[in-house]
């Protein structure tokens, strides 16, 4: 992708549909006058009231207790430096939007003008009642010290710098790690950071809070070597001030065994990693570029444990791991304030969450086998679910150890409850579906790439790595597209015209493959032949031969005209008789599997049970158990009509055949998805409990109407119809479906293939 149109689609996603990033919604009703009455005037004045008298009511009755202001005068942007207030707020609005999807946390985003210290200061006080927490943002150094350590002092709400202390909090839970593995003691480690701003500052602060020596640290600023000797030092550079006489980093790695990176790119060369002591640990986190590149790096030492600031090698410093949950438990105990008690508690949930098993959803999501402890794995992954369970606990409980909580927790199950149920607000399942297609990207076929937008989503998912696109139609039309959406035409792209002369030896190749096949049921060469020059039957034939990996199709066509190619060529998996379709619905309680939306008009009992064991599949195949719902308008036998006892048949043939699903019914829909409703109504259920992600509904006119409700009354994400049963992977788009829409399934016909390509190689080497 060129510079040039990054920059385009970065402005593009800015400015629209609407300009920004985050907005304000009503969270209580205001459809009746009554409502409006209670909103405002005359029912607020008794809210009010009650504040005045106790100005900690305001926690009770307004969004204080779960608001943060994300504060900067935008004088240290990260990578772009002293931009000002204004150009700012396009960072400080997305670090609104990672505290609400990670942790459930609303944001007002405020730019303050002043580079002065105390008027800065003043005007976070002043505005501070409105908050439940300050999160400082790019703030430069040294002022950013004085601002924080200031606001800590005269606030009694928590408040955070976390260029300071997000990477410090992430890198002192790996580098506990990484010491552990390299079988060293933090206390003896030989320390040289390169770096000495506020990040670098905060970093070595805490590890020496968990047992670092000063006497063993080396920092480094643009000068050289931070030594005592040195004149005009910051207060915090002579704190780091070392007594050895060397001036240059070279000097400084012989013999270290940690290097902490937070500086510019390419400064560390491999003479200076040789240099290092036995198993070194380099923590190079210059963004975009480390201090030595990764390759390099682990090409040099083979022994090394190695973190870096990005996400495409292992063990990303990532503050997303740290300031939503720290945060997050902060305000969940309403602390005054988030002290070195909170910060270190915050360290070693993460630093233990590591050493745990990790969830098949990690593993699927970054195409691991397995993550396990290790020098590849020293910090958890931000898709890791169980950050929000695990580090906001050890925060509020810190809190509450160190005599900051004003709202001690008493419940911790029912907190835990709480914190999995703000998961719902962040539909992560998009970004975990394309990490993982990008970890092995296959060959998509693209049956309609002479439509723009198809072509549109086509470039999107080859710039972002999740296909290498086979785009069929009008080569003219789509080269002329091409031209038009800067989309560069590369060698590794093929453009096919199966109705071209061109063509036409490998139009004859398959239609003889299809004749062969199909010769006894009425087709002639010349039928198989005049098939073959259509896209949908090309397309088709491509993935049954193994010269693509997936086809997607169906945006200009009516589904029956594009599902029947499917299945006369490419056929049903083994041990299947029918196919069926789900589609994956992104809703505000977290990802929900429906099914069958496209297929089984009137399924039976026994078709019921197949579509539920194949959505079982499906739902596993995107790192998730299903928890599973078989719908009806009855309740557990409060009807004896067919189309009830059919499901109760289902769901009957499922817990014979299929013990290890989680499935129950014949259940309505509200209280399949209402769990105070279930378990007071119906606690013997295998759903009392649970929270249901996947729901069978009892025929096609039911679950088609309800994904499309759902979709067009929420404006909520769909995924699909996902197509299931089919021996290779196919995938059909909804008619006019959006770009968005069609880069996910893209990346939906991507892991499918991964998923059949591994289950391929399992049977041979079953065989074997």
């Amino acid at each position: 992708m060129s510079n040039e149109r990054k920059r385009r689609e970065a402005l593009v996603y800015h400015a629209k549909p609407k300009p920004g990033k985050i907005k304000v919604v009503p969270t209580k009703k205001y459809t009746t006058q009554r409502d409006l009455a209670l909103a405002y005037s005359p029912g607020v004045a008794e809210p009010c009231l009650e504040i005045a008298k106790d100005p900690d009511n305001a926690y009770r009755y307004t969004t204080k207790g779960n608001l943060v202001a994300v504060i900067s005068n935008g004088t240290a942007v990260l990578g772009l430096g002293d931009i000002g207030p204004e150009a700012s707020k396009p960072v400080m609005e997305g670090k609104g939007l990672l505290f609400k999807i990670f942790a459930d946390i609303d944001v007002f985003d405020i730019e303050v003008d002043t580079k002065d210290v105390e008027k800065f200061i003043e005007t976070v006080k002043n505005i501070a009642p409105t908050f439940g927490g300050i999160n400082l943002e790019d703030i430069k150094a040294p002022e950013a010290f004085e601002i924080e350590r200031r606001l800590k002092q005269e606030l009694d709400i928590p408040v955070m710098h976390d260029d300071q202390h997000g990477t410090a909090i992430i890198s002192a839970a790996a580098l506990l790690n990484a010491v552990e593995i390299a079988g060293k003691k933090l206390e003896e480690v030989k320390i040289v950071v390169s770096g000495a701003g506020a990040a670098a500052v905060s970093c070595t602060r805490l590890y020496k809070s968990f047992g670092a020596k000063a006497e063993n640290i080396v920092m480094l600023d643009s000068k050289g070597v931070i030594r005592a000797d040195r004149d005009n030092l910051t207060e915090e550079k002579q704190e780091f001030a070392t007594a050895r006489k060397i001036d240059t980093l070279e000097e400084a790695m012989q013999g270290a065994d940690v290097f902490v990176g937070l500086s510019i790119a390419d400064i560390v060369t491999p003479a200076m990693l040789k240099s290092m002591s036995a198993n070194p640990i380099v923590f190079a986190m210059a963004n975009p570029n480390p201090e030595i590149d990764y390759k390099l790096a682990v090409d040099t030492r083979e022994d090394l444990i190695m973190a870096t600031g990005r996400s495409d090698y292992p063990n990303q410093v990532n503050n997303v791991l740290g300031f939503p949950f720290i945060f997050r438990g902060a305000l969940d105990v309403r602390a005054t304030k988030i002290n070195e008690e909170m910060k270190q508690a915050a360290v070693i949930a993460l630093a233990n969450l590591a050493k745990k098993p990790v969830p098949e959803q990690v593993n699927i999501a970054y195409g691991e086998t397995r993550l396990n402890f290790g020098p590849d794995y020293i910090i958890p992954k931000p898709f890791d679910p169980r950050l929000i369970t695990e580090v906001p606990p050890a925060v509020a409980k810190a809190a509450m150890d160190s005599g900051v909580a004003k709202e001690p927790i008493q419940d911790w199950e029912r907190y835990e409850v709480e914190l999995y149920e703000r998961m719902g607000s962040d539909n992560k399942i998009t970004r975990l579906l394309q990490n993982r297609a990008k970890t092995n990207p296959k060959r998509v076929v693209f049956a309609e790439a002479d439509h723009l937008d198809v072509l549109k989503a086509a470039q999107i998912a080859y710039d972002e790595g999740i296909t290498i696109p086979i785009l069929l139609g009008r080569r003219e039309v789509i080269l002329e597209l091409m031209n038009e959406i800067e989309f560069e035409n590369t060698d590794d792209i093929l453009i096919i015209d199966p109705k071209s002369d061109e063509q036409k030896p490998q139009v004859d190749a398959y239609a003889e493959i299809l004749f062969e096949a199909r010769s006894r049921n009425g087709i002639t060469l010349y039928e198989a032949q005049k098939l073959l020059r259509e896209r949908n039957y090309f397309a088709a034939m491509m993935v049954k031969r193994g010269d693509a990996d997936a086809m997607l199709s169906g945006y200009s066509r009516a589904y029956p005209t594009v599902v029947k190619p499917i299945i006369d060529i490419i056929g049903l998996a083994k041990g299947v008789t029918r196919i069926a379709a789900t589609n994956l619905m992104s809703t505000s309680r977290g990802p929900i599997f429906i099914s069958d939306t496209t297929m089984n008009i009137e399924p039976s009992a026994e078709d019921l049970f197949k579509i539920a064991q194949m959505t079982a599949y499906t739902v596993r195949m995107f790192g998730m158990e299903p928890v599973m719902a078989m719908l009806s308008y009855a309740n557990f036998g409060t009807s004896s009509h067919p189309n009830a006892k059919k499901v109760k048949q289902a769901v009957k043939t499922l817990h014979e055949r299929c013990p290890d699903i989680v499935v129950d019914g014949e259940i309505q829909v509200d209280f399949a998805l209402n769990r105070k409703m279930l378990q007071e109504n119906y606690p013997f259920s295998k759903l009392a409990g649970l929270k249901v992600n996947t729901l069978i509904f009892p025929n096609l006119e039911s679950a088609n109407g309800t994904y499309k409700l759902i979709k067009e009354l929420n404006k909520t994400d769909s995924i699909g119809p996902i197509l299931m049963g089919l021996s290779k992977p196919a995938h059909i788009l909804q008619l006019g479906a959006s770009v968005e829409e069609m880069v996910n399934m893209v990346a939906v016909a991507v892991v499918d293939a991964q998923e059949k390509e591994k289950r391929k190689n399992q049977s041979i080497q079953a065989v074997e």
